[in-house]
């Protein structure tokens, strides 16, 4: 082989293992909002609009931000859930600062794959209404009973427990008492 094409080979390589990383982290999101929109789906209802999935997705990645909005602080935690030093000190993806606070840009595409999977479903009206299909309820209680979604899924228990508002309720939630979160230009991360 020449240089020029171990070059290329080494190029080739390089793609597809940023293909594959994308691949696995657009999964892991696409997993996270099943899993959120299954716990609030009930057979009357789901969740309703994109405020309100975007601010409970902000507080579930940000469980240091979600603990400081919880009534009893970080005694609020069931056993195993509250947030360890290292995501104290980190998140696990960051999100941006936009109109009306916190947002992840993949939301679109997300949903889009979940749909497209028959997993969930989602009206066409002026807000838009989530729930997990029958399909999507079994692929989410699978996926809550891995161990490595295991907390990820106690802390969704835990946002309708207090935080099953409407999406405009929590928006001035979080701009009320977590104002670090959104005193920032907009399109900047948090």
């Amino acid at each position: 082989m020449t240089h020029s094409a171990d070059f290329e080979t080494a190029a080739a390589r390089l793609r597809m293992q940023r293909r594959q990383a994308e691949q696995r982290e657009a999964h892991y999101h696409e997993a996270r909002i099943l899993l959120l929109i299954s716990q609030f789906t009930t057979p009357k209802s789901g969740l309703t609009g994109l405020t309100k999935l975007a601010k409970l997705d902000f507080l579930l990645r940000y469980p240091a931000m979600l603990e400081r909005l919880l009534p009893a602080g970080p005694a609020s935690w069931p056993e195993g859930t509250a947030p360890t030093e290292p995501e104290r000190l980190a998140v696990e993806s960051r999100m941006t600062r936009y109109k009306y606070g916190p947002w992840d840009q993949r939301y679109y595409s997300i949903l889009g794959s979940l749909a497209a999977r028959g997993l969930i479903t989602y009206g066409d009206s002026t807000r838009a209404d989530f729930h997990a299909t029958p399909q999507g309820v079994a692929a989410a209680a699978s996926l809550a009973a891995a161990p490595e979604w295991d907390v990820v899924a106690s802390r969704i228990k835990v946002l309708k427990r207090h935080f099953n508002k409407s999406g405009s309720a929590l928006k001035n939630l979080i701009y009320d008492r977590l104002p670090d979160a959104v005193d920032r230009p907009w399109r900047t991360e948090i």
